[in-house]
């Protein structure tokens, strides 16, 4: 894509998304191949990823507002439908991009942990808690939570997201909205996880993002149960007390652990093998969780749903 051909209407870059305005309704999300890691975006892209959390995320959306969980801020998803300059950019756009409603974009992200790992398996090993909540004494990596816990934390499109406890994230936004985002984001957690288990993925944690239209109705926004955004593991393999066998940026993660790196920018590039792994890995998760193919989602934008 050209962006100088769509600068005029460019609002803001985030880690992976692009965002630029459409009218006073609309939005366009456009998600790219970067990567990041540990809060860097590395300088190295993952061919097709943004269309893979682009096709997740619409598929996500759909699936969730269908169960009647909460709405969304997805309007549609064909730029030929968009004034110019983006109809002409439609090659370029097609399959990651989507047109959102506005919203208010509340200043708090949230995530649901149903097992213990990454950051909060490193925080329950220091203090016996994931971000100040309380748990079971004697908890393995990888083990299975015995209820699954929201920790928020404040947004961040440069540098560290911070973790905050339910209670500071109430006073950011008010108790009675806190409450309604910790009771939606707990049973999208839910949804997803018991979706993933029949693809033989189990859905470890996920991260959700929430905005409030214009109407005061709370909303789902921005990407939705991706390899970005969640730990995805391959339940034949997953074997508590160890790392798991993943679908997600940890593959990444791992590879740059090894590097001599002090993560900060700008990172290592990434070896073609971690870019091919990497790939395969998000488009495996495509398949598994949706039924569909990919190939045919990146040459017909459609997620045809077989079987399910």
């Amino acid at each position: 894509m050209t962006t100088a051909d769509l600068s005029s209407s460019f609002l803001r870059s985030g880690k992976v998304r692009d965002l630029y305005r459409v009218d006073d309704e609309r939005l366009l999300l456009v998600a790219s191949d970067r990567i990041s890691a540990f809060d860097v975006v590395l300088p190295t892209p993952i061919p097709d990823k943004g269309r893979v959390l682009t096709g997740l995320s619409r598929f996500w959306f759909a699936q969730t507002e269908r169960a009647g969980i909460v709405a969304n801020h997805l309007l549609g998803v064909d730029p030929t439908t968009l004034p110019a300059p983006f109809a002409a950019a439609a090659d370029e756009l097609r399959g990651r991009v989507m047109i959102c409603r506005r919203a208010r974009v509340l200043p708090v992200e949230v995530i649901v942990r149903g097992y213990v790992s990454g950051s909060g398996w490193k925080d329950y090993r220091r203090t016996g808690a994931i971000c100040g909540i309380p748990l079971p004494a004697g908890l393995r990596e990888s083990d299975r939570l015995p209820e699954p816990i929201l920790t928020p934390s404040t947004k961040a499109e440069q540098g560290h997201d911070q973790n905050i406890t339910f209670e500071e994230a109430a006073a950011l936004i008010g108790q009675e909205l806190a409450a309604r985002v910790r009771e939606i984001a707990l049973a999208l957690y839910r949804f997803g996880a018991e979706r993933a288990a029949r693809a033989g993925i189990i859905l470890a944690d996920t991260k959700f993002e929430f905005g409030v239209r214009s109407d005061g109705e709370l909303i789902l926004i921005d990407e939705v149960m991706t390899p970005d955004s969640s730990r995805f593991w391959l339940a034949a393999a997953y074997e508590p007390g160890r790392a798991q066998a993943s679908f997600d940026k940890q593959f990444v993660r791992d590879w740059l652990e090894q590097q001599p790196w002090d993560k900060t920018y700008p990172g290592p590039a990434l070896p073609p093998e971690v870019v091919a792994g990497t790939r395969a890995r998000y488009v495996e998760a495509f398949e598994r969780i949706t039924g569909a193919s990919f190939e045919r989602y990146l040459a017909e934008d459609v997620i045809a749903v077989e079987g399910r």
